[in-house]
């Protein structure tokens, strides 16, 4: 069973997004932004910003680039024909769009979200863009609608800290997982141990700050779901993109890395790997 407290954070994250999906705004819908831009130039500068190619942003469909991700997943995930893709916190799409053109016709790709205005956003994308080997779910990443070893790579783009049950997430990451296959996220991470008051606050949590949890934490996690190969590295220009991406919160992003990776640069990373071995 959830705790009250979980619930009220989850509730209130879901509630945030579902403002984003129905206003049609980049960002998170703080209103302060707080976790992201507020216009559609802003989400393409800063989804440059963290990786991806001016090619790729303006490939999608409008509007699936919301300005909610903190890195670029893919760029670490090696995606290749005929790949099955499942994308942790879909959003309205993004990620799963561009990864649909990189597995192809004979690849698929499965996006899970929780909050039910993005996951019918996603779908109205998809139906947009006539992309056929995409697809949308309803569900809570910690207990993923996908079944049993289907997925060669898990992808997530800034959503893993918005969890209050990390290790669940890794295990389900896992479970969904073909053995040898990866798992690729970009995320922000706390260099140190956050204040009660930043984590007690429901807000920040949306706002993707008070569920940042430390390196070493999040690595004994994927070790405990049975991930090997384990590989996080924080980009170092993670202060200069981290006071663009969160203005409103003055302070807290010097306790704040983003572990992402950039394709022209091999600082900054993210991806573990399932055993051949099994479970």
């Amino acid at each position: 069973m959830k705790e009250p407290r979980d619930v009220e954070i989850r509730q209130s994250i879901r509630t945030k997004y579902a403002e984003t999906a129905l206003s049609g705004k980049s960002g998170c819908g703080c209103g302060s932004g707080c976790c992201g831009p507020q216009s559609a130039n802003a989400s393409e500068e800063l989804a440059r910003m963290a990786g991806y190619a001016t090619a790729e942003v303006q490939s999608v469909p409008e509007g699936a680039n919301m300005g909610l991700g903190c890195g670029n997943p893919q760029a670490i995930a090696a995606l290749r024909p005929g790949e099955v893709v499942v994308d942790l916190g879909s959003g309205g799409g993004f990620d799963c769009f561009l990864a649909a053109r990189q597995v192809g016709e004979t690849g698929r790709v499965i996006g899970v979200d929780m909050t039910p205005e993005m996951v019918e956003k996603a779908r109205r994308n998809a139906v947009t863009a006539q992309c056929g080997n995409v697809s949308f779910r309803l569900g809570e990443i910690e207990y993923l609608p996908v079944p049993d070893g289907i997925a060669d790579v898990v992808l997530s783009n800034c959503v893993v800290n918005l969890s209050t049950d990390k290790a669940q997430v890794f295990r389900e990451a896992y479970r969904v997982l073909k053995p040898g296959g990866r798992l690729a996220i970009a995320d922000i991470v706390a260099t140190e141990e956050l204040p009660e008051m930043v984590r007690r606050d429901i807000k920040l949590h949306a706002a993707c700050v008070a569920g940042a949890e430390r390196i070493v934490v999040l690595e004994a996690m994927m070790r405990e779901a049975g991930f090997r190969q384990i590989s996080i590295r924080p980009r170092p220009e993670s202060a200069a993109l981290l006071a663009a991406w969160l203005p409103g919160l003055r302070g807290y992003p010097a306790r704040l890395l983003l572990c992402i990776n950039l394709p022209e640069h091999d600082n900054c990373a993210g991806q573990f790997h399932k055993g051949n071995e099994g479970r």
